[in-house]
């Protein structure tokens, strides 16, 4: 496992992160409470979740219900010290009107809730889930600071934010001498390279620490999927994952395909050459993993450490 700062925080991470999303929504707790063992015993330290994550995101009104923190908290016992604890605020946990954003009203309600769930005094890594049009950025960022001066946050950090966002964040941290967010949280793989236009360079400019999730594209990169009419029953697609459905087009069935011979060529599965792709970009500080089995913990750890020659990096990245 490597190790590298987070952003120009003294804080050090694993280049894999494990991400909880499916806990206590598509795996129970004791599959769950496996998965975390795994990964803390294979030397990842940093632990990803959120208070939306739970069965609530699948029902009509999609909204958060806890169940991965608590699984998380009740499972971290004896292990706290050993790892970088990660939570989001922002998505919705109810249907009034006041129960999503990011106002100082949210904040401050929610991360109490998150505290309880997650059983410690402390979130060491608390993020923005998602930018907040009608909340100024200057009260986000004073709540944020509060909660640092409290001792109940260590850093903070942003997720599905644009560069511009970011850039705007940064400057009234700097004039206000509030808080920085010290990383970006976005999705990033071979087959979405969005970021690539200007989150990327932004995160490079300013030294900003970058966690990738869904690096292997919601299980698209994982070689399963061959087609939108053929999905395995097991499937997260087939239990109805409404976030894979963009992916199913033919010109990336296409491009999977030929990423698998790549694969092939390398002795190793498309999964996993999907991760060192991502391990292997300069600017990629973590790799957040969804594993929903431990073998998944095992087969990204297997990679993690894999330095890609320069035409291998060159031929994935041109297709």
């Amino acid at each position: 496992m490597k190790y590298s700062n987070l952003g120009k925080s003294g804080l050090r991470v694993s280049n894999l992160s494990l991400g909880t999303m499916a806990f206590g929504r598509w795996i129970d707790e004791a599959a769950s409470a496996e998965i975390l063992d795994r990964s803390i015993d294979a030397g990842i330290n940093l632990i990803d979740t959120a208070n939306f994550y739970g069965k609530g995101q699948d029902e009509a009104f999609k909204y958060g219900t806890g169940e991965s923190e608590e699984i998380i908290g009740r499972h971290l016992k004896g292990k706290r010290d050993k790892i970088v604890l990660a939570t989001k605020v922002g998505l919705p946990v109810g249907q009034y009107v006041n129960d999503a954003g990011l106002s100082k009203f949210h904040i401050h309600r929610e991360v109490e809730k998150s505290l309880t769930r997650l059983n410690t005094d402390y979130i060491d890594l608390y993020q923005v889930h998602r930018f907040d049009r009608r909340t100024p950025l200057e009260e986000t960022l004073s709540a944020l600071t509060e909660l640092v001066k409290q001792g109940k946050v260590r850093y903070i950090g942003c997720s599905n934010y644009a560069a511009w966002q970011m850039a705007k964040a940064n400057g009234l941290s700097a004039f206000h001498r509030l808080e920085h967010f010290i990383c970006s949280q976005s999705q990033y793989n071979l087959l979405s390279r969005e970021l690539e236009q200007e989150v990327i360079p932004f995160c490079q400019s300013e030294k900003m620490g970058l966690l990738v999730y869904s690096p292997m594209a919601r299980g698209m990169l994982s070689g399963r999927y061959t087609s939108k009419a053929d999905l395995p029953q097991d499937s997260r697609a087939a239990k109805g994952e409404q976030l894979i459905q963009p992916y199913f087009t033919d010109q990336n069935f296409e491009r999977v395909a030929k990423y698998k011979q790549l694969a092939e060529d390398q002795k190793v599965n498309l999964s996993q050459f999907s991760l060192a792709w991502i391990l292997n970009q300069p600017v990629v500080t973590s790799a957040i993993i969804g594993a929903s089995k431990p073998q998944h913990v095992t087969e990204a750890v297997a990679i993690s450490d894999w330095k890609w020659p320069e035409e291998l990096m060159g031929a994935a990245t041109a297709l």
